[in-house]
């Protein structure tokens, strides 16, 4: 038997009505009582339009204000919102469409341009001169069992699968975060990574279970982040890598308020000489481990840990299990989760559920250990692996030997096939100041055993990087 609880936004609107729910850059102000108001509209507007309890509703935008009342529209009507990738190619988008069964797309302004296969599709604009349907009765209540969001995996390996959500994993999602970095009443969690990916999302629904404030951006821009946290008080930022790294130069020999609380690191291993670095500035980075299919983060470091563990994505969220599956000698071998936040699988793919899910465990695909703390390190993911003459090399300890360099900004790795070794690892660099290929060997042959050097090494311009600007490692060798 299902459960259900009254409808989140509904019930947070009666509780914190003038409380900030959605501050923008621009100051503009959305309160939980306008936030409510604001989506049963919409409700009323996309009822006329066709949208109806199980209806499947693509949105393809940038962060805005409008695709917040849509996602809430949505769990007003009981219809399922299918998160797209807005870098997606017209072709990958129309596979997500037939492949999710979209009835209606909601698309911004920048969007509308597409000329996409698909029967209805409307502009926010469009929605908003349509009347209301009058006398529409709205959901009040959530079934947690109920699906609300499909979204696609980023497709590094074979096509990409919709994972689908339940309103059940978004609430245990948001429960096992509270429980392990806690709530503050002076909380506001700054959101520049989209809302189609499942970082951004579970943060906008975080806002209504918690009452909390968030800080929305269209996307990532060091200066303008910078300035929030600075100006404000924004008291968490969930970040991946790249950002970090990005903040940290920016930072310089400033240093962030005491409200900061927070940097949520996650979309995978964060080179360790990158968290030293914002150790000795001071920012309070805490790893975390999790992918679209458990909600966000499943794995998190706890505020006593940030600092003693560095490098550790920390322990499994409290209604969560993680363990390693056939580890190796060294203790390597594939993460696999299991817990209420986790999807329950992916939308008409029998394969892929047979293949991932087995005895009520969900299997990563990546490769991790388990110290005997039950702290989690995150080594790189299984397709990633460059086995070269029978030893197993990771991607990420190159990448990180490499960001060691002052002269590099960036770095990926990949493999090439050799004759002679099965395969090699090959290097792609982003440059901060000029440097030989040779100075970059020598460097790295203080630190890396011969078999683990990158037989090439290649300056680029930029490294392939998805929405949420994880690194594409499958996308290296086309540069």
């Amino acid at each position: 038997m299902s459960e259900a609880i009254p409808h989140w936004l509904t019930k947070q609107a009666g509780l914190s009505a003038a409380e900030s729910a959605i501050e923008l850059p621009d100051g503009k102000v959305i309160t939980f009582s306008d936030l409510s108001a604001f989506s049963m509209e919409y409700a009323k507007k996309l009822a006329t339009v066709g949208v109806r309890d199980g209806t499947h509703v693509g949105i393809l935008s940038a962060n805005c204000l409008e695709m917040a009342y849509v996602i809430h529209a949505l769990s007003y009507l009981g219809a399922v919102g299918v998160l797209l990738n807005t870098r997606l190619t017209d072709k990958e988008l129309e596979f997500q469409l037939e492949d999710a069964e979209v009835d209606v797309l909601i698309v911004d302004e920048e969007q509308s341009v597409r000329k996409l296969q698909v029967d209805k599709s409307f502009t926010y604009d469009e929605i908003q001169n349509h009347p209301a349907m009058p006398n529409l009765v709205l959901k009040q209540e959530l079934d947690l069992d109920a699906p609300f969001t499909i979204m696609y995996t980023s497709g590094t390996t074979g096509l990409p699968k919709g994972v689908v959500h339940t309103y059940g994993n978004y609430w245990w999602s948001a429960i096992a975060s509270a429980l392990n970095l806690g709530l503050d009443k002076e909380d506001k969690w700054l959101i520049s990574l989209p809302l189609f990916h499942v970082s951004g999302m579970s943060t906008l629904l975080k806002s209504v279970i918690y009452g909390m404030p968030i800080y929305l951006m269209r996307k990532f821009d060091e200066g303008l982040v910078h300035e929030a946290i600075m100006h404000k008080q924004v008291t968490i930022v969930s970040v991946v890598t790249l950002m970090l790294q990005r903040l940290t130069d920016r930072l310089g020999e400033e240093r962030y308020p005491d409200h900061l609380r927070c940097f949520l690191l996650g979309g995978g291993p964060a080179p360790k000489v990158l968290l030293e670095k914002a150790k000795t500035k001071g920012i309070p980075v805490f790893q975390s481990y999790g992918m679209t299919e458990t909600t966000s983060q499943i794995a998190t470091l706890s505020p006593k840990d940030a600092l003693e563990y560095i490098g550790s994505a920390g322990q499994a969220l409290l209604p969560a299990w993680i363990k390693i599956d056939d580890p190796g000698p060294d203790g390597v071998g594939e993460i696999v989760v299991k817990g209420p936040m986790v999807t329950k699988g992916y939308y008409k793919n029998e394969n892929a559920n047979k293949e991932a899910f087995q005895d009520g465990w969900l299997h990563t695909g990546d490769l991790g250990y388990l110290d005997e703390k039950g702290y989690l390190y995150v080594v790189d993911r299984r397709n990633d692996l460059i086995i070269s003459g029978g030893e197993n090399i990771y991607p990420s300890e190159i990448e990180n030997a490499l960001l060691k360099i002052p002269a590099i900004k960036e770095a990926g790795v990949t493999r090439m096939e050799d004759e002679i070794w099965g395969y090699v690892p090959v290097a792609y660099v982003v440059l901060q100041s000029p440097i030989s290929e040779k100075e970059i060997i020598e460097h790295l042959k203080e630190h890396l055993a011969k078999y683990k050097i990158p037989k090439k090494i290649t300056v680029v311009d930029q490294l392939p990087r998805n929405a949420a600007n994880k690194l594409m490692r499958n996308k290296l060798k086309g540069l």
